[in-house]
């Protein structure tokens, strides 16, 4: 499990709690994680990885029945199981408020 956090230039920008669960050797994990990588300037979040062997990884894919890694949770709501949608992900960070100014409106 890893933690990492983006600074936050725009005062009333929530942070965004990402939790992606993920696996070895999953291409479509690296894929989500340089999508993460791509939008962390411009949106305030912390990204947590859980690994899917675990049992908290277990449990969080069974709770969201998601079939395939990488699950991406954005403040504990799926977005995603197996490819990333850059355009989902996006939108649950405008519908929460987690906009930086670093970013284009």
């Amino acid at each position: 499990m890893s933690i990492h956090a983006a600074p936050t230039t725009a005062a009333n920008a929530r942070t965004a709690n990402i939790t992606v669960v993920d696996s070895v050797g999953c291409h479509f994990c690296a894929d989500a994680q340089q999508a993460i990588d791509e939008l962390a300037g411009e949106y305030a979040l912390t990204v947590r990885r859980v690994a899917m062997a675990s049992p908290e990884g277990m449990e969080l894919m069974q709770e969201h029945g998601a079939g395939m890694s990488p699950l991406v949770l954005v403040d504990g709501s799926f977005i995603s199981a197996g490819r990333l949608s850059r355009g989902r992900l996006r939108s649950a960070l405008d519908a929460g408020g987690h906009r930086t100014n670093g970013g284009a409106s």
